[in-house]
């Protein structure tokens, strides 16, 4: 790596930290860097597991001392959401994406709709408190979500959130909270699988981590401060933005192409 390659992985680094810790999606960025600095698509995808490892470590941290994370019931939650996601990191690493890159933009668009229609159900939730009551069908849900995120993670954030806040009626900044927590959890045992196949690298994963942590740090802090509607129209744009990279509407990369690197 070269100094231009340090700026541009530490500041986009900044970026993915502070979406994805407010809503998600910023992990496309990630994968555009990546790919663009000479990374198959692949080892993108487990390199930047990397950098969301110690960014959803902070986030979550942060979080834990706001009092809007639940820890016992963000684990709980957790051990579904493992399994799924090492089943779909095996998946990962033997098949090609294309075609699940235009079904993440499908779902993210989903998404778009639910926070845009009756949006007094994502600022609010249907509960006053931070603990849900748990269901049977809730780890269900969690496995399947992390049979997903292990094999992709693009907008794993989005289902995470539906799932708080739809599926366990919490507010939007308590489900993201939960969501970044499991997401944390679950993320670096997918890595192992990616290392264990030699489809990460160290030196790129750990430079943009740098740049996540202080992303993370800014939005978990903010994110409570500004409150749930904030949150919600980051999920907009992000998921506007996120959603033409993957169907291939627009794409970042020549806007990379044109720094002098």
């Amino acid at each position: 790596m070269n100094v231009l390659d340090v700026v541009l992985l530490v500041g986009s680094g900044v970026v993915v930290g502070f979406i994805n810790t407010l809503a998600g999606g910023g992990t496309i960025i990630s994968l555009s860097v990546f790919m663009l600095l000479g990374l198959p698509p692949v080892t993108a995808n487990g390199t930047h597991r990397i950098a969301a490892t110690f960014q959803t470590l902070t986030s979550s941290v942060t979080f834990v001392r706001k009092r809007v994370l639940n820890l016992r019931q963000g684990l709980l939650l957790s051990i579904p959401i493992v399994v799924g996601s090492l089943i779909g990191a095996l998946i990962a690493v033997k098949i090609d994406q294309k075609l699940f890159k235009h079904l993440v933009a499908v779902v993210m668009l989903l998404m778009l709709v639910f926070v845009v229609w009756k949006p007094q159900l994502w600022l609010k939730g249907k509960m006053s408190g931070s603990v849900a009551i748990l269901r049977w069908w809730h780890y269900g849900l969690f496995f399947a979500i992390g049979i997903y995120g292990g094999f992709v993670h693009v907008g794993v954030g989005y289902l995470l959130i539906i799932a708080g806040v739809l599926g366990l009626g919490l507010d939007l900044v308590r489900s993201n909270a939960l969501k970044v927590f499991v997401v944390f959890v679950y993320t670096p045992l997918t890595l192992l699988v990616f290392l264990w196949k030699g489809q990460a690298c160290w030196s790129f994963g750990l430079t943009h981590a740098l740049g996540n942590v202080a992303g993370a740090w800014l939005a978990a802090r903010y994110a409570v401060e500004w409150g749930a509607n904030f949150v919600r129209w980051v999920i907009v744009v992000v998921i506007v933005l996120s959603s033409g990279q993957l169907l291939g509407i627009f794409d970042l990369a020549p806007l990379f192409r044109s720094l002098p690197i």
